[in-house]
């Protein structure tokens, strides 16, 4: 149970932490506002003192989202000197992320697959967006620097990054084993780096 008094950055924080774990073990689209109180120890009204609607709880879960996954694969990649290295980085960076944090990628699927085009949706394909322009400067200063082949579809390779990790994912929750993902990434990336590096 959460403190009853909390500033509102914080309250809205813990709202953020509450429908993740609720998420963890549940259909997100399941989540109500009186689960997500009950889960914090509150009332339904102390909870719409900081936010108007369950659509508003869900917007501030999607941009926790996207600043935390975006500023840990900055991070990882970042720290490494080469452009397949920081690819490599930035692969099992999100993958730990996923791990730490089983009721993201749930929240994810969640709302992109939502017929309607909501706020939180926009927010998850804005992040997708930001995530994939990172990928193709990646790849395009591998080509310069001779270690992805020139020749290889930038977009494809993106789009097969991405896909790779939404693959393992999908296998973790099928399988419900969230480690499954921790386990399997090194190879996965591996035949990823055969694929795009360049030949010699």
């Amino acid at each position: 149970m959460q403190p009853k008094h909390l500033p509102a950055d914080e309250r809205r924080a813990v709202t953020v932490e509450a429908v993740l774990e609720l998420a963890a073990h549940q259909n997100p689209s399941d989540i109500t506002t009186t689960a997500i109180a009950r889960h914090m120890g509150v009332t339904q009204g102390a909870l719409f003192r900081h936010f108007p609607s369950k659509e508003a709880i869900l917007e501030s879960v999607m941009d926790w989202v996207a600043d935390r996954l975006l500023a840990r694969i900055d991070k990882a990649a970042h720290g490494a000197s080469t452009p397949l290295l920081a690819l490599e980085a930035m692969f099992m960076a999100h993958v730990a992320f996923f791990v730490e944090h089983p009721g993201v990628p749930r929240m994810l699927f969640g709302e992109l697959q939502r017929a309607e085009m909501t706020a939180p949706k926009r927010m998850a394909q804005k992040m997708l967006h930001r995530y994939r322009e990172r990928l193709v400067a990646l790849i395009e200063d591998g080509k310069l620097k001779g270690q992805v082949s020139s020749n290889i579809d930038t977009a494809a390779v993106g789009t097969l990054f991405i896909g790779m990790i939404q693959g393992l994912v999908m296998q973790s929750l099928l399988a419900g084993e969230v480690q499954l993902i921790r386990k399997e990434a090194p190879g996965v990336f591996s035949l990823f780096q055969l694929a795009i590096e360049a030949r010699t």
